[in-house]
């Protein structure tokens, strides 16, 4: 989770802007990312709703969005934290 470095600040999740606004809206950094401690940059990628998917999926999702922003480009180091119960789509 991102919220202590943004001050226990809740994120909105790239998979619930993803849901609400449509993939346009995650298309644009500033919609899905927020700047915490030290101006460190932040998106929490979220999962499908409860009892609904795979959270294995959130994170293709979520990689593949960054990707596709080109986010490992514009920064010097980029950590991604998985849940360690993932246990679908390859990620066990």
């Amino acid at each position: 989770s991102t919220r202590m470095i943004l001050g226990g600040k809740m994120q909105t999740t790239m998979m619930d802007t993803l849901r609400e606004e449509g993939e346009e809206a995650c298309m644009v950094l500033d919609r899905i990312m927020s700047v915490g401690y030290e101006g460190i940059k932040c998106v929490e990628s979220g999962g499908p709703e409860p009892g609904v998917g795979c959270a294995g999926r959130g994170v293709i999702t979520a990689i593949t969005i960054m990707e596709q922003l080109k986010v490992h480009e514009d920064n010097e180091f980029v950590f991604f934290d998985v849940l360690g119960d993932v246990v679908c789509g390859g990620f066990a």
